[in-house]
């Protein structure tokens, strides 16, 4: 029988696939382009998505659950970006496989429950996936079961202190209740799902 958190890995597994694929296609001339995440530039936000995602993948490596580093300040991602979206995606997957995710996740002097980081990582990178993807004009189609799962999950973390302006995340966008569960998921997390760069 297959676990919760192993149907979590499956499905970040497909979206970190997607997201090789989005960050492979992106050309020089658009990294200075923007985002629906106002606040990077598509280089700057290939530069926080790969640079967490190596982060999070080093950490629950860890026997400890220890990540290399508590922020990525000073990250730039490597030519080879979707190479290096392979390999973190590897990394974790196998680490997730083996238990990582039922010890906490320690990011510096702070901790957080292995489950509770997984299930953030699904969220965050669906949004980021598609914000890249938007703003490149690249398809994005992550498995309708990550957003569903994103969907109960995500409203408990954005409380008042993470979500408005100035914070980790827009005011919601209002989506209809019969739009598709990543609109829905976007919507949640301030972001439109009708954006366009131009």
């Amino acid at each position: 029988m297959t676990s919760s958190t192993d149907k979590t890995a499956d499905l970040l597994a497909a979206v970190l696939a997607d997201l090789a694929r989005v960050v492979g296609g992106i050309t020089p001339e658009q990294l200075h382009d923007p985002t629906p995440c106002t606040e990077l530039d598509v280089g700057q936000l290939r530069n926080h998505v790969l640079g967490w995602l190596s982060t999070f993948a080093a950490g629950f490596t860890d026997p400890n659950g220890q990540a290399p580093r508590a922020d990525i300040n000073g990250y730039q991602a490597p030519a080879d970006a979707a190479t290096e979206v392979h390999t973190a995606a590897d990394l974790l997957d196998r680490a997730i496989r083996s238990g990582a995710a039922e010890r906490p996740l320690r990011l510096g002097d702070s901790a957080m429950p292995g489950e509770l980081a997984l299930g953030m990582i699904l969220w965050e990178y669906q949004v980021h996936g598609w914000d890249l993807a938007r703003a490149t004009g690249q398809p994005w189609s992550p498995p309708a079961a990550a957003a569903a799962e994103s969907l109960t999950f995500a409203p408990a973390m954005l409380t008042d202190d993470y979500q408005g302006e100035g914070k980790a995340f827009g005011r919601p966008v209002d989506v209809l209740d019969d739009e598709p569960p990543l609109d829905r998921l976007l919507g949640l997390s301030g972001r439109d799902p009708r954006w366009s760069a131009s």
